[in-house]
C-alpha cells in the first residue's frame, strides 16, 4: 500500500537568497542596456548633423562660407536632437571648392561629440567620444 506523504521541509529564505546574489547582476545588465542605448541614440544624432552639415557646407558660395554654416548647422542639429557635448569638434573638408567649375568635387565634414553619458550615476563622470562623417557633392557647374 502506498501512502502519500507530503514533505514538509520548506525552501524557507531560498527566494531572497537567490534575490541577493541575482540582484546586483540583473541591475548592471539594465544599466549597461540603458548606457549601450544611450550611446547609440548619441551615435545616430552625430551621424545625422554631420549629414546636414556636409549639406549645408556643400551649397555655399565660398570655403569660409561653407565653414561657419557647417559648424552652425551641425551645432543646431545636435540642439534639436537635445544632445549636447562636453566637446564638439566640426572638421570641414572644403577641398573641393578649389577644383575648376565642371569637375566634380564634393564637401566632406567630420563631428566628433564627447557626450557625457555616465549621469545616470552623479558620482561617476562618464563621457564617451562620438564621430560622425559625411560628404556632399558640389554642383558641378556652379561657380565656385
Amino acid at each position: 500500500m502506498l501512502c502519500d506523504r507530503r514533505d514538509d521541509r520548506r525552501d524557507g529564505g531560498s527566494v531572497s537568497l537567490e534575490l541577493a546574489i541575482l540582484g546586483p547582476g540583473f541591475l548592471l545588465f539594465i544599466l549597461a542596456v540603458i548606457f549601450g542605448g544611450r550611446v547609440a541614440l548619441a551615435g545616430q544624432a552625430v551621424d545625422q548633423a554631420a549629414s546636414e552639415a556636409a549639406r549645408t557646407a556643400s551649397v555655399a558660395r565660398s570655403k569660409v562660407e561653407a565653414d561657419s554654416s557647417a559648424q552652425t548647422a551641425a551645432e543646431n542639429t545636435l540642439r534639436d536632437q537635445h544632445l549636447s557635448c562636453d566637446r564638439l569638434a566640426v572638421a570641414v573638408d572644403t577641398s573641393g571648392f578649389s577644383q575648376p567649375v565642371g569637375t566634380p568635387a564634393s564637401v566632406s565634414v567630420v563631428v566628433t561629440c564627447d557626450v557625457r553619458v555616465g549621469d545616470l550615476r552623479p558620482a561617476i563622470t562618464v563621457s564617451r567620444t562620438v564621430t560622425g562623417s559625411a560628404s556632399s557633392p558640389l554642383d558641378t557647374y556652379r561657380q565656385r
